[in-house]
């Protein structure tokens, strides 16, 4: 620049903005929290009249620990349906909540007491369930803190709480539906059982892990007469529960299976079997059952094919019977029948039968009639054997707490010694296989035959209710296909192929801490009897009402029985049931006493979404079908939404043990709840995610060239006023296509919300906002806002920035809810602003332009050719920048040549000068083989630079103001 050059940069339209390029996102967001809560976002939104409804149902969490990663991207994940739906002109409700009673709580309390050497069972009920509440309390605040922490949204000044006195009220009446509706039943078979905690288990509370357990083969003599063709034989059965034998009362065998009868030749040392003994197998599994027993091919023959009708009519009799000190407990003659759960997949192709620890013998027996034959009571509450049980007694098959990782107890070792002593044994061995576990304690559950309430899921409801089903399955199944909508849509066959095979629910537990089974029965009655159960709605009244003023503690305060029952029956005549409600059936019941009586419920009770991981296929989406379909008919939701776990960035399981665990207060101190909430959005949640240090590091990188996008825009757009807006008609052609893109992109943005797709509308307002805008529209517009006057082009651009900042802050508000709240802010400061309390706005469609949109996409082609050709000539240092270039561009197909001289092509291409020609390109033109007839010979632009525009043109220096452009000069007036 010579001396008498002015210095221009003052006359230029720079950007302004304070809006930082660092964010300081964990120091700044704090303050976004303070202020939403003071001004009153989220109350001000429900002020909006004339709304449709659209409610959230929140799946509750357990109040009892810190959050953890899956909890960030649970209630993320909800956070952003619940305000992408309110942006999209709906009163969108949020009360969030908390699961309250039950085992996880009342487990903590109990650790405290051993801590502390004290007795739960010397602690009054009524003080132990106070604790109890305290703890929750104390966690639901810890909690809400770290929710709110995260951005959500929602009506935290009144959560629900399953342990509040009118939850406990409506849990309670909810229950007396069922007793009342007939599903209700007392009934004796198998339940999973934790001996550990001592209570029945729900299928949601179990998770399988690897066991290593005993595994034996046992023999069981043949009694027939002595002409039959199996006298003398003994049937071989194979199981991984040895403690069951004691239990033993019958083998059962497949009809289609094909036997034999196998003797023994030969045998080695220490081995269990005889020379002489005859075995019946399947034939499939007998090579595997002499290798088990250490018999070689050549030491065992078989002698004959036994048959279904060879075995029908004997018995058999237990490896135990006449042993001595046994006292005639394993006596009696053994069942042996057919069934057709047996297989000849591994084993034995025999099944040992002890009916009070699985279900499937339970099933077969109460088929046949026969419970009361083959039931039997040998393992008590915490997993002993009955003390009076020959050889076993008092014998525990877990241990109360691990030792060296085993939970195993000394029940299995004494079985087995036994069976070895007496010579029923053949083999022995240990087995890895998976196997349920308390998903609270970690130890291993077993299956016991205990007395326990049920909800009877096949029994007719004479209801009123029965327009999709007269049983609770009915109506589920009818809601799972046509009542509800599944996302991702798999979820609809998990949860279907569950209820369609599941057994009748069990209620209760054995437990203190929860809703009581609000029931009483007769004394000497048996559960069959039709007056067993006591069914007066008076009774159930003052229960009600005496829970939702005092809570269920009423239940156990001295002389409740005689309260409740008062004057209706005599209260000698009924005995009060203790057991609690299994705390599925309380967050089961959460549509009835949030959606149904809440101000901010919904008018019929039913959800718009529930969203939750997928482990609540089996747990609190199943719980709250089968309770909705037991008092309301139908399905409490209409769609349900699933997310998959959480792994680390190598895709294995979080444990602390690995280290591997991410935990969000650590995320948000590093880099912000807006980056974790980002990762959310770019994730695809309804399948397992990864997170990590790399991770997260890609996903700040995203949201700084997010940042810098919304950074052009609040600069360019500084002092613009409604003076400076220019209609869409009345726009360049750039602009228009520009619209178009909006146009387009609202549609793919409000389907994919309500789709709940956040990682298809945040992939593609991300690639609209980097590729579409910042290298492509921003870049070429860069020179009009900087240096055009008071121009259409410059008030075009500046409007259609304004138009691109209302959208693009609404779309991804549901997702960084704290970022483009500081942006809002940026342009529209205020006490009352905020970005949340706007909706996002109409885009006209009659912005789409296809035919537009079909020649600027050739035009881009194009573009893509020059762009690639100049790269090359700055590589290799022939130009710093592309405003030294005037190439010419060689255009083989007419259409395209006229498209590209009907616009301002080097302008497109930020060149001082371009040439477009139909003449063939020459060989040494830059090509692209993925555009066709475009060929571009690079040129240097001719003439001086502009000490304004940097532009280099023949006519600088020939205007009024010194070493500029004519376009420069006009600017300066």
């Amino acid at each position: 620049m010579s001396a008498e050059t002015p210095d221009y940069k003052s006359t230029l339209n720079l950007p302004k903005t304070e809006f930082p390029m660092r964010a300081g996102l964990p120091k700044r967001e704090p303050d976004w929290l303070a202020r939403w809560e003071k001004i009153g976002v989220y109350d001000r939104l429900r002020e909006k009249q004339g709304r449709p409804d659209f409610v959230l149902h929140d799946g509750p969490p357990y109040a009892n620990g810190h959050l953890h990663i899956g909890h960030a991207l649970n209630k993320t994940i909800k956070d952003m349906i619940v305000r992408s739906h309110q942006m999209m002109g709906h009163d969108s409700r949020y009360v969030p909540g908390w699961d309250c009673h039950g085992l996880p709580i009342e487990w903590k309390i109990e650790e405290q007491y051993r801590a502390k050497g004290r007795d739960k069972d010397d602690v009054p009920i009524v003080d132990f369930r106070q604790e109890c509440r305290k703890f929750a309390e104390g966690w639901v605040d810890i909690q809400r803190e770290e929710f709110k922490r995260l951005g959500i949204t929602g009506n935290w000044a009144d959560p629900y709480l399953t342990m509040n006195f009118h939850a406990e009220a409506v849990i309670a009446e909810e229950f007396m539906k069922f007793l009342m509706n007939g599903t209700l039943y007392q009934g004796s078979k198998p339940v999973m059982w934790s001996p550990v905690e001592e209570t029945a288990l729900a299928e949601a509370e179990v998770e399988y892990h690897d066991k290593e357990s005993f595994t034996v083969w046992v023999k069981f003599k043949v009694v027939a007469p002595a002409d039959h063709k199996l006298s003398g034989a003994q049937v071989v059965i194979w199981t991984t529960t040895p403690w069951t034998m004691p239990s033993n009362k019958a083998v059962v065998y497949g009809e289609g299976i094909s036997y034999g009868l196998y003797k023994v030749t030969d045998t080695p040392e220490e081995c269990w079997a005889n020379v002489g003994d005859t075995y019946l197998l399947a034939d499939n599994l007998a090579a595997d059952v002499f290798k088990r027993a250490r018999l070689g091919e050549d030491q065992y023959t078989r002698v004959g094919d036994v048959t279904a009708q060879d075995m029908a009519g004997i018995g058999l009799a237990h490896p135990l019977a006449g042993a001595e000190g046994a006292n005639g407990e394993w006596d009696d003659i053994r069942d042996f029948r057919a069934a057709d759960f047996v297989t000849d997949t591994e084993g034995t192709g025999f099944v040992h039968c002890a009916p009070s620890h699985g279900m499937e013998e339970y099933e077969l027996y109460r088929g046949l009639g026969m419970l009361e034959q083959v039931i039997t009571y040998n393992v008590m509450d915490d997993g002993t054997f009955r003390p009076d049980l020959p050889f076993f007694g008092g014998k525990a098959i877990l241990r109360n707490k691990p030792k060296n990782g085993s939970w195993e107890g000394d029940a299995n070792a004494a079985v087995i010694s036994k069976l070895a002593e007496v010579g029923g044994l053949l083999a022995r061995g240990k087995i890895k296989h998976s196997y349920p576990h308390s998903w609270r304690s970690k130890a291993p559950v077993i299956y016991r035959n205990t007395p326990q309430w049920f909800a009877a899921i096949d029994r007719k409801i004479d209801d009123g209710q029965g327009t999709h089903g007269d049983t609770i399955r009915e109506r589920a199944l009818t809601s799972i296909d046509e009542l509800v909508q599944w996302t991702p849509k798999t979820g609809r066959n998990r949860l279907h192929s569950m209820i369609e095979s599941r057994p009748d629910w069990v209620l209760s537990r054995q437990r203190a801490w929860g809703v009581p089974l609000t029931c009483f029965t007769k004394k000497g009655a048996l559960p069959t009897d039709a007056d067993f159960l006591l069914r007066n709605p008076d009774v159930n009244a003052r229960i009600a009402a005496a829970f939702e003023e005092e809570g269920a503690d009423a239940w156990y305060v001295e002389g409740a029985k005689e309260r409740f029952l008062g004057d209706s029956v005599n209260p000698d005549d009924y005995d009060q049931v203790f057991d609690i409600l299994d705390v599925w059936f309380d967050s089961g019941s959460t549509h009835a006493f949030v959606l149904r009586d809440r101000p901010d419920g919904t008018p019929d009770g039913i959800a718009d979404v529930y969203m939750e991981g997928t482990d609540q296929h089996r747990g609190w989406f199943h719980s709250s079908m089968l309770q909705a379909c037991g008092t309301k008919g139908r399905a409490p939701y209409r769609n349900v939404v699933t997310h998959g776990f959480t792994l680390d960035e190598k895709g294995a399981k979080m444990s602390k043990s690995l280290g591997n665990t991410i935990v969000p207060e650590e995320v948000i101190k590093q880099y912000g709840a807006d980056i974790l909430r980002l990762w959310v959005a770019q994730t695809d949640y309804t399948a397992d995610q990864r997170i990590g240090p790399e991770i997260l590091k890609g996903v700040a990188d995203s949201y700084r060239r997010l940042r810098n996008t919304m950074r052009y825009m609040l600069g360019s757009l500084a002092d613009f006023s409604e003076a400076d807006r220019v209609d869409p008609a009345e726009m360049p052609e750039l602009e228009r296509w520009v619209l178009h893109r909006l146009a387009e992109l609202d549609k793919v943005v409000k389907d994919g919300y309500r789709a709940f797709d956040f990682q298809g509308v945040f992939s593609t307002v991300f690639n609209f906002a980097t590729v579409d805008l910042s290298a492509f529209y921003f870049d070429i517009r860069k020179d009009a806002l900087y240096c055009d006057g008071d121009t259409l082009r410059r008030r075009a651009a500046r409007t259609v920035l304004d138009l691109l900042f209302h959208r693009l802050t609404t779309w991804l508000a549901p997702v960084l809810v704290f970022t483009m709240e500081e942006v809002w802010l940026e342009r529209f400061p205020g006490d009352d602003s905020s970005v949340h309390l706007v909706d996002m706005p109409d885009t006209p469609t009659d912005w789409l332009n296809p035919d537009l949109a079909t020649k600027w996409a050739a035009i881009r082609r194009a573009r893509r050719v020059v762009t690639a050709a100049l790269e090359v000539q700055r590589t290799d240092k022939v130009i710093g920048a592309s405003l030294e270039a005037a190439p010419v561009v060689h255009v083989a197909d007419a259409e395209a040549l006229e498209a590209l001289k009907s616009v301002s092509f080097d302008d497109l291409c930020i060149t001082s000068g371009i040439v477009l020609t139909a003449d063939p390109a020459p060989a040494e033109a830059f090509r692209l083989p993925e555009v066709e007839g475009v060929g571009v010979v690079f040129e240097r632009a001719e003439g001086e630079k502009c000490q304004r525009c940097w532009k280099i043109l023949p006519d600088v220096g020939q205007h009024a103001h010194p070493n500029v452009c004519g376009r420069c000069d006009s600017a300066l007036g």
